[in-house]
């Protein structure tokens, strides 16, 4: 059994975003995983203030919810992003987040990342700016494997990615963590 972490970034309560989250992490406990959905809108996460303080301390000087992600983010055998696209990148929240993350620098290994992304516009290649993003944090780490993503393009309506692709994607995905 995999410890499976999912951090949903949208502001959104029961969006497309958080949908194909859920569908995610159905996926992964239907085959026997321990999953936990961690939604950042649910959470006070300051902007980061690049002192680097962290990176002698272990956790961010700021006290606010940033810091009790930090141990869930090293426990996870699998962590799964989703967000919606605003923008052409990432929402505010799940870059704050990402920011936040340093602290884990040099200390984070031998992970499986899933990435999952909706947008009301149906272009990969403009979705792709937005995967980026994930990347850049992916490539500060050693051993951290991209295993997967969904392109939810074309869900403008909320609700709407139930009926599109990658509704059922995100499902198979969990369901091969």
């Amino acid at each position: 059994m995999k410890k499976v972490l999912v951090i949903a970034g949208s502001p959104r309560k029961n969006g497309n975003s958080d949908l194909l989250a859920q569908q995610f992490a159905k996926g992964a406990q239907e085959s026997g995983h321990e999953v936990e959905i961690v939604y950042l809108r649910d959470l006070k996460i300051n902007y980061c203030q690049g002192c680097l303080v962290c990176l002698k301390r272990g956790e961010c000087f700021q006290q606010d919810d940033a810091n009790a992600l930090l141990p869930k983010m090293l426990e996870a055998d699998v962590v799964c992003w989703c967000c919606p696209v605003y923008y052409y990148s990432v929402t505010g929240q799940m870059k704050t987040f990402i920011d936040r993350m340093n602290p884990l620098y040099g200390k984070m290994r031998d992970k499986d990342f899933y990435y999952m992304l909706t947008a009301a516009e149906e272009s990969h290649e403009q979705m792709d700016r937005a995967f980026d993003v994930f990347d850049g944090f992916a490539d500060c780490f050693e051993d951290i494997r991209r295993c997967g993503r969904v392109y939810g393009g074309g869900a403008d309506a909320k609700g709407s990615i139930q009926e599109l692709a990658a509704y059922n994607e995100a499902h198979e995905l969990g369901s091969r963590v």
